[in-house]
């Protein structure tokens, strides 16, 4: 391995260190309720949350959580069942049900604790009045292939739903609430991570009918219908469901940043923080990422070599070809190392932070100065490789795929490029 590449990975430690939420529950536990301790919740990082709340809690409890396949850990007092993303499954919705039955039965003097990560849209899969499965399922690989933006797909995904966008704390009253969460979301909204089901929710059915009309997705009639229909609207800021419900944010994308930049300083490298809610299209946002590279490398701005750019955010894929692989962190890091193509002094890795880009079982990819010369010896383009949608194959064929298994953590991208 490449000293970049070392440095690299150091950085990517810190920054999912950074974001573990079992280092933060045990600083941030409620107040003990007279009557029982219920926890539930949804998302990649829910079931190691629990875990942390169950180890930390002094006292009894019971509930449900619901996570990605490949992402349980083992808890003795709270059950952990896994289903699909980011399509929704029947387990997931068997989950979503089970939660809002269990939840029901609690009253004025218990106190309800939901662990809500990145994921939990998908996970907690309860489709509204009307709806299937089917149709949710369809209705998700759409806007997953349509390239909107996270805070567009969650906005349909809430209101085409019987849990999210605060109906989930609606079915908890009169029982006290608390929320914790990790923030995959640019801005970190707590109405947009997950779909919002324990926090009211700002936006209409317009809003998400103006979203799917935008992108031009094909939704069944009961979808337009449930759109259209006032009643079956998300539950709103200043409903009495809120009163007394805290939330807690645990983690978030600037603190992974801010850790990798610490580590960055105490390497001697000069670290510099672009953004942690970077959007857009992932190959253009790479082309944007590689102008400030060069910047560095031929004009010390905005810092001098050695440096580091740090961003996170949730960037998009356009689906523009079928049979490809790849994630939206693997289509940036292709894209960048064509604009690099076999210029000195360049590496950069791009993660998502859950330890799955997309639906493969990478976590991103890392490249260096000896990417562009491996795939040239290796006689593929890279070109037709990313106008294909195919970043995985091209980097499994270079052999610099990022494989980290699921970190059980989930505040999205994590993308550092090293100018040396």
């Amino acid at each position: 391995m490449t000293p970049s590449r070392e440095k690299l990975l150091q950085l990517m430690d810190a920054a999912l260190k950074a974001a573990d939420p079992a280092v933060q529950i045990p600083r941030n536990l409620p107040t003990k309720p007279k009557g029982k301790t219920i926890v539930i919740g949804a998302g990649k990082a829910s079931a190691n949350m629990a875990r942390a709340f169950e180890q930390a809690w002094d006292g009894d409890m019971t509930g449900l959580v619901v996570t990605r396949y490949g992402h349980a850990v083992p808890c003795e007092k709270i059950e952990i069942v896994e289903a699909s993303h980011p399509v929704p499954d029947a387990a997931g919705q068997k989950a979503a049900q089970r939660i809002l039955d269990i939840v029901k039965s609690a009253g004025p003097d218990d106190l309800v604790v939901c662990m809500i990560s990145g994921g939990g849209s998908a996970l907690l899969a309860l489709p509204g009045p009307g709806l299937t499965l089917e149709d949710k399922q369809a209705i998700s690989k759409s806007l997953l292939h349509s390239g909107a933006t996270i805070s567009e797909m969650n906005c349909v995904r809430k209101h085409l739903s019987a849990i999210k966008g605060g109906r989930l704390a609606a079915a908890c009253a009169p029982a006290r609430m608390v929320t914790y969460l990790v923030s995959d979301v640019p801005g970190d909204d707590p109405a947009i991570i997950a779909s919002g089901p324990t926090v009211a929710d700002p936006t209409t059915g317009q809003d998400a009918l103006d979203i799917i009309r935008r992108y031009r997705i094909e939704i069944p009639l009961a979808a337009t219908e449930l759109l259209n229909n006032d009643i079956h609207e998300t539950v709103k800021p200043g409903d009495k469901c809120f009163d007394g419900h805290e939330v807690i944010m645990l983690s978030r994308p600037q603190d992974s940043l801010e850790a990798a930049a610490k580590v960055a300083r105490d390497l001697g490298i000069n670290p510099v923080i672009l953004g942690d809610a970077i959007e857009g299209e992932a190959r253009e946002v790479a082309i944007v990422h590689a102008g400030i590279a060069h910047q560095v490398a031929n004009h010390g701005q905005p810092a001098t070599k050695p440096c580091v750019l740090l961003s996170g955010g949730e960037t998009t894929v356009t689906v523009r070809a079928k049979g490809g692989r790849g994630g939206r962190n693997s289509e940036f890091l292709l894209s960048l190392l064509i604009q690099f193509r076999d210029h000195e002094g360049f590496s950069a890795l791009a993660i998502d932070t859950d330890g799955i880009d997309g639906s493969e079982d990478n976590a991103g990819a890392i490249i260096d100065p000896t990417s562009w010369q491996k795939a040239i010896s290796a006689g593929i383009d890279l070109r037709e490789y990313l106008a294909n949608n195919d970043a995985y194959s091209a980097f499994a064929k270079i052999d610099d795929l990022l494989i980290t298994g699921p970190t059980l953590t989930n505040v999205n991208d994590f993308r550092a490029i090293l100018i040396e």
